[in-house]
């Protein structure tokens, strides 16, 4: 099993930065593909981003150009740095991992991250 912790939310002006981290522990990181996922108040669960241990990556097209998802495996942390934020980017975010050989999953507790206009 694989544990998850996330930092590095918080409050930041409309076309700011954040960074987000997720330490992974209790398992092989490079034995998952990572995810950032966010949640809004009153919406659905949406991908943000994914990265494969290979480092190939998938964007959610609201975030193309914007956000960026990268991991190191001797850190076994993954992050998502996110530049020129919205306030439509105002959510929870969560850290997502997904074993590659079958349907085992594991989600952190999530960071807020809020956007001011």
């Amino acid at each position: 099993q694989v544990q998850l912790v996330e930092s590095g939310g918080g409050l930041v002006q409309a076309g700011g930065s954040l960074r987000l981290s997720c330490a992974a522990s209790g398992s092989i990181f490079s034995n998952y593909v990572m995810g950032w996922y966010r949640q809004a108040p009153g919406k659905q669960r949406e991908l943000v981003a994914t990265i494969t241990s290979y480092g190939s990556t998938n964007y959610a097209d609201s975030v193309k150009g914007r956000f960026t998802i990268s991991r190191d495996n001797a850190k076994n942390t993954v992050y998502l740095q996110m530049n020129s934020l919205k306030p439509e980017d105002a959510a929870v975010y969560y850290c997502h991992a997904r074993r590659t050989w079958d349907t085992y999953e594991s989600w952190g507790q999530g960071t807020q991250v809020t956007v001011s206009s």
